[in-house]
């Protein structure tokens, strides 16, 4: 009998680690990373980033949600607005333990043009020394591809407080004047945000951002009478739940 029960015992985990593949448990996050307000030029702008997942440790259902929109204009004349804004969809499958693949679609919102849709391919996942990346290639109408690379890293000042660097960079194969964008490098975003957390779920922070436009997408800019370079001071608040 005392040699039976080691093989019974591997056999029962056996069972249970079969019956966990054919049924693995699913759970679901939503993580506003960033929901602030902006000091800029033309006046208080609301930004954000929220990113939520369903499913299991394989496969899950993935959605994020950037965009702005002007709060308080610099002219009263000036109505408030969403500036710009984008959702993407996508089947996010683990690669292995730290790294994820992603297919699906995005769609940007623009308030002036006609909304814009894009199927998409990439991965996300934590690289060495902690460095959290995403990168994802674009393809639209037109061949035009958009290739969208960003990181963030998250430095533990305290228990409490977290100094969190944060940089994105866009890429475009071909220019689109309808867009107003060139090709190749068409702007950097870079970020950089102090968080105090009272509990792990929810953060409020302080921080700048610097936005700065390159190539033919600064002269369209330029051209409509925009900036293509921008410092501001930013206020917010990062929960997850």
């Amino acid at each position: 009998m005392k040699k039976l029960l080691p093989v019974m015992a591997l056999t029962l985990s056996a069972q249970s680690a079969f019956a966990m593949s054919e049924h693995p448990m699913r759970v679901g996050q939503v993580i506003v990373d960033q929901l602030e307000v902006r000091d800029t030029d033309e006046g208080r702008v609301l930004a954000w980033e929220v990113d939520g997942w369903y499913g299991s440790d394989i496969n899950k259902l993935y959605f994020s949600s950037n965009g702005e929109r002007l709060m308080a204009p610099e002219h009263d004349d000036e109505d408030p607005a969403t500036e710009s804004a984008d959702t993407r969809l996508a089947w996010s499958r683990a690669l292995s333990p730290f790294w994820d693949g992603q297919l699906g679609v995005r769609r940007d919102w623009q308030p002036d043009d006609p909304n814009r849709d894009w199927a998409s391919i990439g991965i996300k996942g934590l690289a060495p020394y902690q460095f959290d990346v995403d990168a994802h290639l674009f393809i639209g109408d037109d061949s035009l591809t958009n290739l969208q690379l960003s990181a963030e890293y998250e430095l533990m000042l305290t228990q409490k407080l977290v100094l969190v660097p944060a940089l994105e960079a866009n890429f475009y194969g071909k220019e689109d004047a309808e867009l107003g964008v060139g090709k190749g490098l068409t702007d950097i975003e870079a970020g950089l945000r102090l968080r105090y957390e009272i509990r792990r779920e929810i953060a409020p922070y302080i921080g700048v951002n610097w936005e700065k436009q390159y190539g033919d997408t600064a002269d369209f800019t330029r051209a409509s009478g925009g900036k293509t370079e921008e410092g501001m001071l930013v206020a917010g608040i990062r929960f997850w739940f």
